[in-house]
């Protein structure tokens, strides 16, 4: 076995062991899991059934993982992706009023355009012809608009005429016998304790500080009688109630091109940024700055989306977690494959996960924003050219609900403003083409 693992995964050449592949792997896995419960929660407000759901996350980021680790050989884990399932769920199902099998044939399409344009030229175009600063903005946009979903989830934001939005009260007022009587509003209080015991796990380096925050609050909410646990171990759920619904129907018109478009966008930029990012950790990147076997990397990543849509799960990209696994000594695709097994081992443990609140997933939501919004501090904020178009790409993300329209706006005020300050000459063709597009959506089709 051990000369099979050292054939496949050139143990020696980079400089590892099966102990280091194998605890890298568990140390990445650990960092991340918090997805097969959340993804869940936010896929199943669509009217996804959550068990079936539940299974394809663990199934697509098994498979995820596997095609990474042994064909591209690389320590990158992958599940579905935060902010593309908020996208999914928020911004096309209840946005849009298109079906999730809509939405989800408009996912299958992302991945086939992915493993089409991997294949050629057109992906380096799109990356390298998008300005960092609409590359930055994205991201933390993106950031943003988990944030604001994890406050309405966790009670936090309320909505309210006058304001659009106001602030929960910490606390309930019941009246009993006549007698109104102040109470801690427990959901509001909890997610704000989850929240912050993520970010003092995390400044400690608790591993797994995301998945333990969600089920220290689930057990809190069991305590207090907000939810139930029926069990932690159960037969498998089945996957037949999200399992190739995919609805190409209503799928080939202007308003779900955007969307596929969107979602192909979205992982394109993640998945690279994600890879370069995690492989140059790893010391993984050649003399030039590349990413060797890049395409195989883009293929494993394509594929399971694809894989992923079919199951029933929105897009599958590279999680920026597995830098925790290559910080433990994880060099080849061994991490990924370990990562991809321990998803497998989660399909017992469905009850646990339909057990968690929204409350307690709520801050892990809150979490990732906060990660996600460090990407506003490699904006050029002195040249207001590219600081105008990057606000304005992060402040129409949460504000119109839409990561579309944050997108949108972004490339379109990057063209125009650059354009009025006679300095039209350093828009790349590329997002002439894309802002041309979404203005010509925006005329004929609306917002």
């Amino acid at each position: 076995m051990n000369q099979l693992l050292e054939r496949v995964f050139k143990l020696t050449e980079n400089g590892t062991s099966i102990r280091t592949e194998l605890l890298a792997g568990l140390t990445t896995f650990l960092t991340m899991c918090y997805i097969i419960v959340v993804n869940p929660s936010i896929l199943s407000i669509t009217g996804m059934d959550f068990s079936a759901v539940f299974v394809a996350t663990c199934i697509s980021s098994a498979i995820a993982c596997l095609i990474m680790g042994l064909f591209a050989n690389y320590p990158i884990a992958l599940a579905p992706g935060m902010g593309l399932n908020a996208y999914f769920t928020f911004s096309v199902v209840q946005g849009m009023g298109v079906s999730w099998q809509i939405a989800l044939a408009a996912v299958f399409m992302s991945g086939i355009i992915f493993i089409l344009f991997s294949s050629f030229k057109i992906r380096e175009m799109l990356v390298n012809g998008l300005p960092m600063s609409l590359k930055m903005a994205i991201a933390a946009g993106i950031g943003l608009f988990l944030a604001l979903i994890a406050l309405k989830g966790a009670g936090l934001v309320v909505g309210n005429e006058a304001t659009l939005v106001s602030m929960n009260n910490l606390y309930t007022i019941t009246e009993e016998n006549g007698v109104n009587i102040k109470r801690p509003n427990l959901p509001v209080l909890f997610a704000l304790l989850g929240f912050f015991m993520i970010v003092a796990l995390d400044y400690y380096r608790v591993r797994g500080a995301i998945i333990i925050s969600i089920f220290a609050i689930t057990l809190l909410a069991a305590l207090t009688g907000l939810t139930q646990i029926e069990g932690i171990v159960s037969s498998i759920p089945s996957i037949a109630p999200t399992f190739m619904q995919m609805d190409f129907n209503g799928l080939f018109n202007s308003s779900m091109i955007a969307v596929v478009f969107v979602f192909f966008l979205v992982d394109l930029f993640d998945s690279t940024g994600t890879l370069v990012g995690v492989a140059h950790r790893a010391g993984l990147l050649d003399k030039n700055g590349h990413l060797p076997r890049l395409k195989r990397a883009l293929f494993a990543d394509s594929t399971a989306i694809v894989a992923g849509s079919m199951l029933g799960t929105s897009s599958t990209t590279p999680y920026i977690e597995s830098a925790s696994g290559v910080s433990a000594g994880g060099r080849t695709g061994l991490t990924a494959v370990t990562v991809g097994v321990l998803m497998l081992a989660c399909l017992w443990f469905s009850p646990l996960a339909k057990a968690v609140p929204s409350f307690a997933t709520a801050p892990a939501l809150l979490y990732i924003g906060v990660q996600m919004m460090r990407s506003a501090i490699e904006i050029d904020w002195k040249d207001m050219t590219e600081a105008a178009p990057a606000f304005l790409t992060i402040a129409f993300m949460p504000f119109t609900y839409s990561i579309a329209n944050g997108i949108a706006m972004g490339f379109i005020s990057y063209a125009v403003i650059k354009l009025v300050c006679n300095r039209a000459k350093e828009v790349p063709v590329m997002v002439w083409i894309v802002a041309v597009c979404w203005l010509a959506k925006f005329w004929f089709l609306g917002a």
